[in-house]
Protein backbone atom coordinates (compact mmCIF):
# COMPACT_ATOMS: atom_id res chain seq x y z
CA UNK A 1 0.00 0.00 0.00
CA UNK A 2 1.21 3.36 -1.00
CA UNK A 3 2.67 5.56 2.55
CA UNK A 4 0.17 8.25 3.60
CA UNK A 5 1.26 11.78 5.35
CA UNK A 6 -1.68 13.17 6.93
CA UNK A 7 -3.93 10.97 5.41
CA UNK A 8 -2.41 12.18 1.89
CA UNK A 9 -0.01 9.78 -0.29
CA UNK A 10 3.83 10.81 0.11
CA UNK A 11 6.01 11.06 -3.19
CA UNK A 12 6.89 8.12 -4.61
CA UNK A 13 10.37 9.54 -5.40
CA UNK A 14 11.48 11.14 -2.11
CA UNK A 15 9.11 8.84 0.09
CA UNK A 16 8.92 11.69 2.80
CA UNK A 17 6.81 14.75 1.23
CA UNK A 18 3.20 15.02 -0.01
CA UNK A 19 2.31 13.91 -3.28
CA UNK A 20 0.50 16.79 -4.29
CA UNK A 21 1.62 17.05 -7.96
CA UNK A 22 0.80 15.22 -10.77
CA UNK A 23 3.40 14.27 -13.27
CA UNK A 24 2.10 12.88 -16.74
CA UNK A 25 5.61 11.15 -17.34
CA UNK A 26 5.65 8.96 -14.21
CA UNK A 27 1.79 8.37 -14.32
CA UNK A 28 0.71 9.88 -10.70
CA UNK A 29 1.21 12.58 -8.05
CA UNK A 30 4.57 13.37 -6.76
CA UNK A 31 5.89 16.53 -4.72
CA UNK A 32 6.80 19.88 -5.81
CA UNK A 33 10.30 20.20 -4.61
CA UNK A 34 11.16 16.36 -6.30
CA UNK A 35 9.20 17.68 -9.30
CA UNK A 36 11.62 20.86 -9.77
CA UNK A 37 15.03 19.11 -9.11
CA UNK A 38 14.25 15.82 -11.17
CA UNK A 39 12.48 17.93 -14.00
CA UNK A 40 14.34 16.48 -17.51
CA UNK A 41 16.97 14.88 -15.32
CA UNK A 42 15.55 11.93 -14.35
CA UNK A 43 12.37 12.60 -14.83
CA UNK A 44 11.50 12.27 -18.76
CA UNK A 45 9.11 15.18 -19.05
CA UNK A 46 6.10 15.69 -21.93
CA UNK A 47 6.48 18.45 -23.58
CA UNK A 48 2.61 19.44 -22.72
CA UNK A 49 3.35 19.18 -19.25
CA UNK A 50 1.82 22.23 -17.33
CA UNK A 51 4.67 22.46 -14.50
CA UNK A 52 7.21 21.90 -17.39
CA UNK A 53 5.60 25.04 -19.27
CA UNK A 54 5.44 26.98 -16.52
CA UNK A 55 9.21 26.57 -15.55
CA UNK A 56 10.58 27.11 -19.67
CA UNK A 57 8.88 30.31 -19.53
CA UNK A 58 10.22 31.10 -16.10
CA UNK A 59 13.58 30.20 -17.65
CA UNK A 60 13.29 32.60 -20.56
CA UNK A 61 12.18 35.09 -18.34
CA UNK A 62 15.25 34.95 -16.43
CA UNK A 63 18.01 34.03 -18.61
CA UNK A 64 21.47 33.14 -17.15
CA UNK A 65 24.59 34.25 -19.02
CA UNK A 66 26.69 31.51 -20.19
CA UNK A 67 30.37 31.24 -18.49
CA UNK A 68 32.74 32.02 -20.52
CA UNK A 69 34.27 28.22 -20.06
CA UNK A 70 30.93 26.87 -21.84
CA UNK A 71 30.44 29.17 -24.75
CA UNK A 72 30.99 26.96 -27.81
CA UNK A 73 34.16 27.41 -30.11
CA UNK A 74 34.88 30.47 -27.94
CA UNK A 75 38.04 31.33 -29.61
CA UNK A 76 35.85 31.84 -32.54
CA UNK A 77 34.41 35.21 -33.84
CA UNK A 78 32.65 36.12 -37.10
CA UNK A 79 30.63 39.64 -38.68
CA UNK A 80 27.93 40.31 -37.18
CA UNK A 81 26.15 41.20 -40.65
CA UNK A 82 26.81 37.16 -41.58
CA UNK A 83 23.55 36.01 -38.93
CA UNK A 84 21.53 38.66 -41.78
CA UNK A 85 23.19 37.82 -44.98
CA UNK A 86 22.73 34.46 -44.75
CA UNK A 87 19.79 34.28 -42.79
CA UNK A 88 17.97 31.91 -44.99
CA UNK A 89 20.85 29.36 -44.52
CA UNK A 90 20.84 29.88 -40.98
CA UNK A 91 16.67 29.53 -40.86
CA UNK A 92 17.22 26.07 -42.98
CA UNK A 93 19.32 24.82 -40.30
CA UNK A 94 16.85 25.23 -37.76
CA UNK A 95 14.07 23.97 -39.91
CA UNK A 96 16.31 20.77 -41.00
CA UNK A 97 16.48 19.88 -36.98
CA UNK A 98 12.54 20.84 -36.27
CA UNK A 99 11.79 18.06 -39.25
CA UNK A 100 14.21 15.64 -38.31
CA UNK A 101 12.93 16.09 -34.30
CA UNK A 102 9.53 15.01 -35.43
CA UNK A 103 10.18 11.56 -36.20
CA UNK A 104 12.92 11.49 -33.33
CA UNK A 105 11.26 12.03 -30.64
CA UNK A 106 13.44 11.05 -27.57
CA UNK A 107 15.75 13.66 -29.30
CA UNK A 108 16.53 16.34 -26.87
CA UNK A 109 18.94 19.58 -26.78
CA UNK A 110 22.11 17.85 -25.72
CA UNK A 111 22.02 15.45 -29.32
CA UNK A 112 20.99 18.40 -31.09
CA UNK A 113 24.25 20.45 -29.80
CA UNK A 114 26.35 16.88 -30.07
CA UNK A 115 25.86 16.85 -33.85
CA UNK A 116 25.62 20.39 -34.30
CA UNK A 117 29.28 20.70 -32.87
CA UNK A 118 30.71 17.61 -34.60
CA UNK A 119 29.52 19.01 -38.06
CA UNK A 120 30.94 22.70 -37.18
CA UNK A 121 34.37 20.45 -35.94
CA UNK A 122 34.05 18.78 -39.54
CA UNK A 123 33.86 22.40 -41.21
CA UNK A 124 36.76 23.43 -39.65
CA UNK A 125 38.75 20.79 -40.28
CA UNK A 126 37.82 21.44 -43.79
CA UNK A 127 38.45 24.88 -43.86
CA UNK A 128 42.49 23.36 -43.29
CA UNK A 129 42.35 21.72 -46.25
CA UNK A 130 41.62 17.95 -44.33
CA UNK A 131 38.92 16.11 -44.42
CA UNK A 132 38.68 14.39 -41.21
CA UNK A 133 34.81 13.39 -40.23
CA UNK A 134 33.61 12.15 -36.87
CA UNK A 135 30.04 11.70 -36.16
CA UNK A 136 28.19 11.35 -32.78
CA UNK A 137 28.04 8.32 -31.05
CA UNK A 138 24.93 8.70 -30.28
CA UNK A 139 22.46 7.11 -32.82
CA UNK A 140 19.66 9.97 -32.51
CA UNK A 141 22.71 12.99 -32.91
CA UNK A 142 24.45 10.70 -35.66
CA UNK A 143 21.58 10.83 -37.73
CA UNK A 144 21.23 14.64 -37.77
CA UNK A 145 24.61 14.94 -38.26
CA UNK A 146 24.41 13.22 -41.36
CA UNK A 147 20.91 15.42 -42.00
CA UNK A 148 22.69 18.75 -41.41
CA UNK A 149 25.27 17.57 -43.73
CA UNK A 150 23.08 16.95 -46.59
CA UNK A 151 21.22 20.07 -46.14
CA UNK A 152 24.35 22.05 -46.40
CA UNK A 153 25.30 19.89 -49.44
CA UNK A 154 21.86 20.79 -51.13
CA UNK A 155 22.03 24.05 -50.11
CA UNK A 156 25.50 24.53 -51.78
CA UNK A 157 24.38 23.10 -54.92
CA UNK A 158 21.16 24.95 -54.80
CA UNK A 159 23.50 28.17 -55.05
CA UNK A 160 25.83 27.54 -57.63
CA UNK A 161 22.54 26.48 -59.97
CA UNK A 162 21.98 30.24 -59.26
CA UNK A 163 25.38 31.79 -60.17
CA UNK A 164 23.99 35.49 -59.46
CA UNK A 165 23.70 34.89 -55.89
CA UNK A 166 27.00 34.80 -53.94
CA UNK A 167 28.39 31.32 -53.02
CA UNK A 168 28.14 29.91 -49.97
CA UNK A 169 31.92 29.96 -48.35
CA UNK A 170 32.97 27.49 -46.22
CA UNK A 171 34.18 30.09 -43.61
CA UNK A 172 30.41 31.06 -43.64
CA UNK A 173 28.86 27.42 -43.22
CA UNK A 174 31.26 26.99 -40.13
CA UNK A 175 30.10 30.15 -38.78
CA UNK A 176 26.81 29.42 -38.58
CA UNK A 177 26.75 26.30 -37.36
CA UNK A 178 28.74 28.12 -34.53
CA UNK A 179 26.33 30.64 -34.09
CA UNK A 180 23.48 28.09 -33.83
CA UNK A 181 24.86 26.06 -31.54
CA UNK A 182 25.60 29.34 -29.17
CA UNK A 183 21.97 30.43 -29.60
CA UNK A 184 20.74 26.75 -28.51
CA UNK A 185 22.82 26.82 -25.38
CA UNK A 186 21.32 30.23 -24.38
CA UNK A 187 17.59 29.03 -25.36
CA UNK A 188 18.15 26.03 -23.33
CA UNK A 189 18.31 25.26 -20.03
CA UNK A 190 21.39 22.43 -19.74
CA UNK A 191 19.28 19.63 -18.16
CA UNK A 192 20.33 16.08 -19.83
CA UNK A 193 16.60 15.45 -20.91
CA UNK A 194 14.96 19.33 -21.60
CA UNK A 195 13.93 19.72 -25.42
CA UNK A 196 13.55 23.40 -24.12
CA UNK A 197 15.59 24.57 -27.48
CA UNK A 198 13.45 21.88 -30.11
CA UNK A 199 9.93 23.37 -28.28
CA UNK A 200 11.52 27.00 -29.48
CA UNK A 201 12.28 25.21 -33.29
CA UNK A 202 8.94 24.37 -33.21
CA UNK A 203 7.44 27.06 -32.08
CA UNK A 204 9.22 28.55 -34.80
CA UNK A 205 8.82 26.64 -38.33
CA UNK A 206 5.70 24.70 -39.60
CA UNK A 207 5.10 21.50 -38.27
CA UNK A 208 3.54 20.27 -41.89
CA UNK A 209 6.30 18.49 -43.34
CA UNK A 210 4.80 20.16 -47.01
CA UNK A 211 5.32 23.74 -46.19
CA UNK A 212 8.60 24.75 -48.14
CA UNK A 213 11.82 25.46 -46.39
CA UNK A 214 12.04 28.61 -47.49
CA UNK A 215 9.23 29.93 -45.05
CA UNK A 216 10.59 29.35 -41.91
CA UNK A 217 10.25 32.24 -39.12
CA UNK A 218 13.48 31.73 -36.93
CA UNK A 219 13.34 34.65 -34.54
CA UNK A 220 17.14 35.90 -33.90
CA UNK A 221 18.47 38.13 -30.98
Amino acid sequence: MQPRVADKKICPICDKRRAERYCPAKGEKICAIDCGTERETTIDCPSDCAHLLTAHRWEQDHPKPMPDAEIPFADVSFPADLIHTRQAVLAGIGYTVGIYAVSQRLLTDSDVFLAVHALAETRRTLLSGIYFEKPPENLAAAGLYAALAKFIEDEKQREAEHPESPALKGTEIFHLLVFFLRFGRLRSNGRPRTRAFLEFLRSQFPAEAGVAREEPRIILP
